[in-house]
C-alpha cells in the first residue's frame, strides 16, 4: 500500500515528537541523578549528634535509643549507610569494641537540609549482666558519619565494656527524620 505524501508528512511529524518527548524525558532523568550527586557527604563537623537517652526503651538485657544527626551546616548534604559508633573515657580512649551494624533496616539515601535531622537505632546491651565484660565509666560516644574518618562526639553517661568482646553496642542504617520513640 502506498502513502500519500499528506499522509506521510503527518505520521514523520508525529514520530520525531514523540522521539523529541523521550529524549527530554531521558535527559531531564539524567540531569535529576546529577543534580543528586551534586549534594555532599555530610561530615563530622556538620552535624550536631546526641542519644536520646529519654526515648530509649529495652527489653531482655538491651536498651534501644535514637541516635540522632543534626544538620548544624547551611548547606544540605547526604547521609547513606552505617554509622561509626564507640564510646571514650574522659581522656578520650575508646572503650571497648566499635558497635557492629545491624542489617534488618536497608540503607537509604537520606538529604539532610540545613536544621534537619536523621537518625539511627544504636542497641546497647546492659554491661552489668555480662560475666564477660569488665566494666568502666564512659564520658562520651564517638560518631563517624557513613564513609568518614573524622568523628563527631556527645554525652554518654552510660557503663561500658573495656574489653574487645562481647560487643554491646549494635547500630541500624541512618533513616530519615527523628528517632521514634522505641
Amino acid at each position: 500500500m502506498k502513502l500519500s505524501g499528506r499522509r506521510t508528512w503527518p505520521l514523520i511529524a508525529g514520530l520525531a515528537a514523540a522521539l523529541a518527548i523521550t529524549t527530554t524525558a531521558a535527559s531531564a532523568a539524567t540531569s535529576g541523578h546529577a543534580a543528586q550527586r551534586t549534594i555532599p557527604k555530610c561530615t563530622a563537623s556538620e552535624l550536631g549528634v546526641w542519644v536520646a537517652a529519654d526515648e530509649g526503651n529495652g527489653t531482655a538485657g538491651s536498651i534501644y535509643y535514637p541516635l540522632e544527626f543534626t544538620n548544624i551546616s547551611s548547606q544540605t548534604c547526604y547521609m547513606y549507610g552505617f554509622p561509626g559508633v564507640s564510646t571514650t573515657n574522659s581522656s578520650g580512649r575508646q572503650l571497648g569494641s566499635s558497635a557492629s551494624w545491624n542489617h534488618q533496616v536497608k540503607p537509604a539515601i537520606v538529604n539532610l537540609a540545613p536544621g534537619a535531622t536523621a537518625h539511627s537505632i544504636l542497641q546497647y546491651e546492659v554491661v552489668a549482666v555480662s560475666p564477660q565484660c569488665k566494666q568502666a565509666p564512659a564520658s562520651m560516644i564517638k560518631v563517624y558519619p557513613p564513609d568518614q574518618t573524622s568523628s563527631a562526639t556527645g554525652f554518654w553517661d552510660f557503663e561500658s565494656c573495656t574489653t574487645a568482646k562481647p560487643v554491646y553496642l549494635s547500630v541500624e542504617a541512618i533513616q530519615p527524620g527523628t528517632g521514634p520513640r522505641i
